[in-house]
């Protein structure tokens, strides 16, 4: 049994504590934005933020993760208007769509740690992500979109 607050909101999850926190959040929790994709946090489709950092939900375990705030994709912006949301749907980011949610966290993350952030920290920052159609021009445009507001 683990106590676990996600999207604001605290929920009691019953799995044992080494469950992953992907799975937790799926099949438990409902949150089915989180993707599954490499299950080894490699490509990134399944990234959230513990505390505010894009961590992949794949590596980390329900026990890690207790006593700390989870934001999935569900849980970034009320009203799907968070400024990185905004400038994915601008610029037409997606293709398939499969990584975006794990593509969002990361560069929400990201540029709320760093707000005058170049094109180089943007590749460096989102590097583990890897999208399958390759739009990663668009994703870097739509991230430096979203840290200026142009």
């Amino acid at each position: 049994m683990a106590q676990l607050t996600i999207n604001g909101e605290s929920r009691t999850i019953d799995v044992p504590g080494d469950t992953t926190l992907l799975w937790a959040l799926r099949d438990l929790a409902g949150l089915k934005g989180t993707k599954y994709g490499c299950g080894v946090g490699l490509c990134g489709a399944c990234t959230i933020h513990v505390d505010g950092v894009a961590q992949v939900s794949c590596m980390l375990t329900v026990s890690q993760v207790e006593g700390t705030e989870i934001t999935t994709i569900e849980g970034l912006s009320d009203d799907g208007n968070h400024p990185v949301q905004v400038a994915w749907r601008e610029l037409n980011v997606p293709q398939c769509g499969f990584c975006q949610a794990g593509q969002i966290m990361t560069a929400a993350s990201l540029i709320e740690d760093k707000p005058d952030i170049s094109d180089q920290e943007i590749l460096d920052g989102m590097s583990g992500n890897l999208c399958r159609c390759g739009c990663y021009q668009r994703i870097v445009a739509a991230v430096r979109t979203a840290a200026t507001g142009s």
